[in-house]
């Protein structure tokens, strides 16, 4: 899982990233500090892998991971050229989902890059910066599309569709609310790889103070929240400062702090858990002393496809699946002790793995 963070220079766009991946970038009180795209990799926190790796000794414990990539903080004219311009955007295009870190805090000591907080002229700001660039993207097909529109059907259709989209961006809509009308035009969205068609969470930015009621007095938060519900988006309120504080502590001290702040879980914690949810995913496991592991897989996905996320030749002669479920095989206290009650089922093709399932793929190549 991929995801591109943006935002407005100085709304706490890369002390979040630092804080999240622990890279190291740049960030200080002026717009543009973060020249080049950052990216960071970073573990998805998965209590099940660690209690499977202590159950089977595991040499080795591997969770599923996240890649995060930074770019600039964008202004008006990002586009165009302007602030350091749109190479910063192509940066972001092969991302599955786009992070919006917006400002819901008040510092004096925080200049804004338009000298005041208002969250949906911010978020305004960053979108039509999206739609310029994917506009962008779309009047070069529709050059190259032109060209073979006459003696081709298939290029008559894509062009009659891509005028239909390019109406929608410049009516200011994001491609993600375009509605197409077949199998083709849904493969045709998907090729342009434009910005605007890619999930997006908003990041509400907030002081300390707002984080015990997950912002709920904040009425930036409630602005952006609002906004979000109509653009079938999510949202998580994060503090980036505490988060570059609980970035610095071990685990134990993590959970104390977090406790001491009234607060359940980190804003990496809620984030990837938002992303998760809006990507459309979850995790199976695979267990044993040598590695537990998990791995990211579409909610949906048949057991043959999963067990190809491992090695392609398990998909290839995929035979069964063997399959537990983690809470189950821990209660029962060993593999043996959870199929003596039953809980360990062989599962064929048709088999949808589910969120947790520990899973042995049996094959043959």
């Amino acid at each position: 899982m991929k995801l591109g963070i943006v935002g407005l220079p100085n709304v706490g766009k890369s002390t979040l990233f630092n804080s999240l991946t622990k890279a190291g970038a740049e960030s200080a009180n002026y717009p543009f500090c973060t020249i080049d795209p950052n990216v960071g990799i970073v573990p998805v926190p998965d209590e099940r892998i660690k209690l499977l790796g202590d159950f089977y000794h595991s040499k080795k414990v591997t969770p599923a991971v996240v890649e995060f990539v930074d770019i600039a903080g964008l202004v008006k004219g990002a586009s165009k050229g302007e602030g350091l311009g749109n190479q910063f955007l192509a940066n972001i295009r092969e991302v599955d989902a786009i992070v919006h870190v917006v400002r819901c805090f008040e510092d004096d000591n925080v200049v804004h890059v338009d000298g005041s907080i208002d969250p949906l002229r911010d978020i305004e700001t960053i979108n039509l910066e999206l739609i310029f660039s994917d506009l962008e993207i779309l009047e070069r097909r529709i050059a190259k599309t032109t060209k073979t529109a006459r003696m081709d059907k298939a290029a008559a259709k894509e062009l009659e569709m891509l005028n239909r989209l390019k109406q929608h961006l410049e009516d200011g809509k994001d491609a993600i609310l375009f509605e197409t009308e077949n199998e083709d035009e849904e493969t045709w969205l998907e090729e342009y790889n434009l910005l605007t068609n890619k999930p997006v969470i908003y990041a509400a930015n907030v002081s300390e103070n707002d984080l015990p009621d997950d912002g709920t007095s904040n009425s930036h938060v409630q602005k952006v929240r609002e906004y979000a519900a109509g653009h079938q988006s999510e949202v998580f309120v994060v503090c980036a400062e505490i988060e570059a504080e609980i970035s610095e502590l071990d685990d134990n001290e993590k959970q104390e702090f977090l406790e001491d702040l009234g607060l359940k879980e980190s804003g990496l914690d809620k984030l990837i858990e938002a992303s998760y949810r809006t990507l459309g995913l979850m995790s199976f496991l695979t267990a044993g002393e040598d590695e537990t592991r998990a791995w990211t897989i579409k909610v949906g996905t048949k057991a043959p496809q999963a067990a190809g996320k491992i090695h392609t030749d398990f998909e290839r002669g995929f035979i069964k699946a063997e399959v537990v479920n983690y809470k189950d095989l821990l209660d029962c206290g060993s593999y043996n002790g959870a199929r003596e009650k039953g809980l360990v089922r062989m599962e064929g093709k048709e088999y949808i793995v589910k969120d947790g399932d520990v899973i042995l793929f049996r094959f043959n190549v």
